[in-house]
């Protein structure tokens, strides 16, 4: 069984595929980054998991792609956490932004951007995936993400900034206080996920012309640094995935077209455009049936 899993920070979706390339079955669990979560974490929540454990023994091959998963070290942490789980099988691990730009490939050279819980861009030929200006994550990046968006929403009801309706909203809605705020996003864990759940409240509040500023904003700041630091990217298609873009898909076109550039795919989950790749373009079942 071969298994692929496409891993934001804040979900991951998982599909086991049948030799035959059939889908076996389909799930989600927590996303899993490297630089929030330990391999002993990882295998802790993995085999909590009740499907997980129905196949775990099965799967031969592991295509794991997620966000954090930059490096060789970074990497290895997820590698490790699944190896706990599965060690017989082949585990390969990737970054996120891998898995967007082979989800999204229709087979001519394009930049696929992430908009999720976080944000970040690249350019795929078709051979090989490069970058041009690094993600800086929620802190100091993220522009245009979930995490960027709820960030902005959180400081400004601190701040008695928000619309009055809007800030009512709010209120009712999370009943938080400043302490509680601080306290979470400063001393518990996976603040960028704690962020960018505030962006659901932008969903809700989509045609309020305050959230279409800060989303605005956040786009044209993520087209100005992620985006216009490729020299072709008013030549080639601009792909995106992750829910931001999907939701607010309006706004980000309006922001493209300003800059003269080409929107091309808007894909909520790559899952299913990673899975069609992974068959057609790296040929992992004939891999699979001709070493078995």
């Amino acid at each position: 069984m071969i298994l692929i899993a496409e891993s934001g920070s804040t979900k991951c979706d998982w599909v086991a595929l049948n030799p035959d390339g059939t889908e076996h079955v389909r799930f989600s669990t927590m996303g899993f980054n490297p630089y929030f979560h330990s391999a002993p974490f990882i295998e802790e929540e993995l085999g909590g998991n009740a499907v997980v454990r129905r196949i775990k023994n099965s799967v031969d091959y592991v295509y794991f792609y997620g966000a954090g998963a930059s490096s060789e070290s970074l990497k290895d942490i997820i590698k490790d956490g699944l190896q706990r789980i599965m060690p017989e099988a082949k585990i390969n691990v990737d970054h996120d932004l891998v898995a967007s730009a082979y989800s999204t490939y229709t087979g001519v050279p394009a930049i696929t951007c992430i908009l999720g819980t976080g944000s970040n861009s690249c350019y795929f030929d078709g051979e090989s995936v490069s970058e041009e200006v690094p993600a800086l994550a929620y802190v100091l990046g993220d522009e245009g993400s979930a995490s960027f968006i709820g960030k902005r929403l959180v400081s400004d009801f601190l701040y008695k900034r928000l619309p009055a309706e809007m800030a009512e909203d709010f209120y009712l809605t999370y009943q938080l206080d400043k302490d509680e705020i601080i306290t979470s996003v400063y001393n518990k864990p996976n603040a960028n996920v704690y962020l960018a759940s505030f962006s659901r409240f932008a969903g809700k509040h989509m045609e309020n012309p305050y959230v279409k500023m800060i989303v605005r904003e956040g786009f044209a700041k993520f087209a100005d640094i992620h985006i216009a630091c490729f020299e072709n990217c008013r030549e080639v298609p601009i792909h995106f995935v992750g829910s931001v873009g999907a939701i607010f898909h309006e706004l980000l076109e309006d922001v493209l077209a300003e800059r003269g550039m080409n929107m091309g795919q808007i894909m909520r989950k790559p899952v299913d455009g990673l899975i069609k790749y992974h068959v057609e373009y790296l040929k992992v079942l004939e891999v699979y049936q001709a070493q078995s």
